[in-house]
């Protein structure tokens, strides 16, 4: 039997795991609410390891969704796979989790090699976006995931999507019809989860050569550290020196 992989994107607040292989998802799960990640994201992955009749000692690695995203579900979500890889000595690599939901639309619309956009909402006005495209095994990366408006990625990509999904699009759907002419795309109940797509899609990430100190792509400072910069007026100090 092929030694499976357990992938985690937590950078929404639809949560979802997968344990699986190249040839796609075993068994997959899903937690809806970011407020209810940190407290039910590990059972669940214990009930679809279970399901898939896999123990977490059998695996061959974790893949995580890499930011940017929600930070509190970034945060969740490497926890529970440095946790996991710690105790079992499993390697560890980074996906953007971004990426991860382009390929996920894409095999739910059959976009082909058309291209894709990505928003993660990122407040102020703002989303994490990107735009990417797939075709004969390949990922094509229109433009790299970066903090900006609608109207600004759509000025940065080359071609306009075939959908553009995410909270950060449904937040500014307005400004997404502008763009590609149609609403946002709502993920459905057949939706592929987002996070066997990071197992697929483990060769473009980044493995984490020191995983207790490795850090998600947040792609820029939390609130709160922004707030805190503003009121005493100088950078928060890096706890990793």
């Amino acid at each position: 039997m092929r030694r499976p992989l357990l992938g985690i994107d937590t950078a929404t607040e639809r949560a979802t795991v997968a344990v699986g292989d190249d040839a796609g998802p075993w068994e997959h799960a899903a937690v809806d609410g970011a407020r209810r990640q940190a407290g039910e994201l590990l059972p669940v992955v214990a009930t679809t390891l279970r399901r898939a009749g896999v123990r977490v000692a059998d695996l061959a690695g974790i893949v995580v969704g890499d930011g940017p995203g929600s930070f509190t579900g970034l945060r969740v979500g490497w926890a529970l796979a440095k946790g996991l890889a710690h105790a079992h000595g499993h390697p560890i690599v980074a996906v953007p989790a971004m990426l991860g939901h382009a390929r996920a639309a894409a095999l739910a619309v059959r976009a082909g090699s058309e291209p894709v956009a990505v928003c993660f909402d990122a407040l102020r006005g703002q989303v994490f976006g990107a735009v990417y495209a797939f075709g004969d095994g390949s990922v094509i990366t229109l433009v790299a995931p970066a903090v900006v408006t609608i109207a600004e990625l759509a000025a940065r990509a080359p071609a306009r999507p075939v959908v553009v999904l995410g909270d950060g699009a449904e937040r500014h759907a307005a400004a997404v019809r502008a763009w590609c002419g149609a609403d946002p795309y709502r993920p459905g109940a057949g939706f592929p989860p987002p996070a066997a797509s990071l197992v697929a899609l483990r060769a473009s990430g980044r493995p984490l050569d020191d995983p207790a100190h490795d850090e998600p792509v947040y792609g820029r400072p939390a609130e709160a550290q922004v707030k805190w910069e503003a009121r005493h007026g100088r950078p928060l100090r890096d706890p990793r020196g």
